[in-house]
């Protein structure tokens, strides 16, 4: 009896084994309709994603791109219209170090240690196409799915390339005397002094401009950073900078990349510096009202106009009148840069301090390039001293100066609470 109760009760080996083999088909057939789940799934996520494959773009991206035209055309309208550089300007960038940095240079990837060498022919561009992705990028505000299009290559790929060649560019910026930014010495202060004087006869002294510029940055995910980009004045986020502009059209100083939320007295410490170290007595910025200077030391080295409810003399309203006109010269000098460099409209990184001062400094030293050498410069075609060498011409600036002039004097509203002072 007791051995009919274990054969009963306990399965022989043949029953033990099937019941094996059947639980593994099952485990195979839920398996095998997971992956089937999964791959619809995937497919239809895929059909409803936007993206660009190699096979999407042209074949080559060193020949027959829309670039590469360009590029070969060598026509400085066109280089001008879509990198903001003349022909001559753009090769001068690449013998003065970028061709040599770019093809000497490993790019720098995950999967490659920074050692190695260097492969600059296995690189779908060259040294010129480099360069052009990131001045076409700087120029405008093309996302990567445009300039994919325009240069043949995949997103990927256009954003490594381009933060390797924003690095290469700077290097470059720096060690040419065309892209230096610096404050003027000796007999430079009287040169600058004569080109403002030569249209504005009451500024002696004048040199330069100063103004602040506020760019808009995108929102951070750190509270901190967050609010110190918040900037209660304008209620946005942005970052802030000084700059000063020469009546050459020059940037002298830039004090760049600091939080929104900083007043301009502090972020223009280095040029209260420059102006109370390196300033010879007698020579002066130009700023509105609302830039600080209440500073002893720097009460004759900055001029404002006067405050609405100021008494004054006519001379001294003929004063603040030119020295209006004057400083309108530093937003010539913004707009240049913001109306240039397209990227700027575009809200900057919160969360990386280095990458946007790596754009920003980027950005103002080829503004020094644009002015030197390309020639697209406002100021120095306003403030030449040719306008007033003859009686004929003078006429002639007085003409100029009234259609160029007469939008600020309108927009000046605090010159009719001016109170006059007649000298008896």
């Amino acid at each position: 009896m007791a051995s009919h109760l274990q054969d009963a009760h306990l399965p022989s080996d043949t029953e033990s084994d099937d019941s094996s083999d059947e639980h593994e088909r099952t485990a195979a057939f839920l398996l095998l309709v997971l992956q089937q789940a999964a791959l619809h799934q995937a497919q239809d996520r895929a059909a409803h994603r936007a993206y660009l494959t190699r096979h999407d773009l042209l074949p080559h991206p060193r020949r027959q791109t829309p670039f590469q035209q360009v590029l070969t055309g060598e026509v400085d309208r066109a280089y001008i219209a879509t990198m903001g550089l003349d022909v001559k300007t753009f090769k001068r960038l690449l013998s003065a170090g970028f061709e040599v940095a770019w093809n000497t240079t490993p790019i720098p990837r995950s999967e490659v240690a920074p050692s190695s060498e260097p492969r600059p022919h296995q690189r779908s561009l060259d040294a010129a196409g480099g360069l052009g992705l990131l001045l076409y990028w700087l120029n405008s505000t093309m996302i990567d799915k445009t300039l994919s299009q325009l240069f043949a290559l995949v997103p990927s790929t256009i954003t490594r390339y381009r933060e390797f060649a924003l690095h290469l560019l700077l290097r470059t910026l720096r060690h040419i005397p065309e892209g230096r930014i610096l404050w003027p010495k000796d007999d430079e202060f009287a040169q600058l002094r004569d080109l403002v004087v030569a249209c504005h006869p009451l500024l002696n002294g004048a040199f330069g401009s100063v103004d602040g510029l506020n760019l808009p940055t995108a929102t951070s995910s750190d509270e901190r950073w967050q609010n110190a980009q918040y900037n209660g004045w304008l209620h946005g986020h942005f970052t802030s900078n000084v700059l000063v502009f020469s009546a050459s059209g020059e940037l002298i100083h830039a004090a760049i990349n600091a939080p929104g939320s900083w007043h301009d007295a502090r972020v223009a410490s280095k040029v209260y510096e420059q102006l109370e170290i390196k300033t010879p007595e007698g020579f002066y910025l130009a700023a509105d009202t609302a830039f600080p200077h209440n500073r002893c030391t720097l009460k004759s080295k900055i001029r404002t106009p006067l405050k609405s409810g100021a008494r004054a003399t006519q001379q001294e309203l003929q004063f603040t009148d030119q020295l209006v006109s004057y400083r309108q010269s530093a937003e010539w000098g913004m707009r240049a840069i913001q109306g240039s460099f397209g990227c700027l409209r575009l809200p900057l990184d919160a969360n990386d301090a280095s990458a946007r001062h790596l754009l920003l400094e980027t950005i103002f030293r080829l503004h020094q390039i644009r002015v030197r050498l390309v020639g697209i410069n406002q100021l120095k075609n306003v403030y030449e001293p040719i306008w007033t060498e003859t009686k004929e011409l003078k006429h002639v600036w007085r003409n100029l100066q009234t259609m160029l002039f007469p939008e600020i004097r309108r927009a000046d509203r605090v010159a009719q609470f001016h109170y006059v002072v007649v000298d008896e």
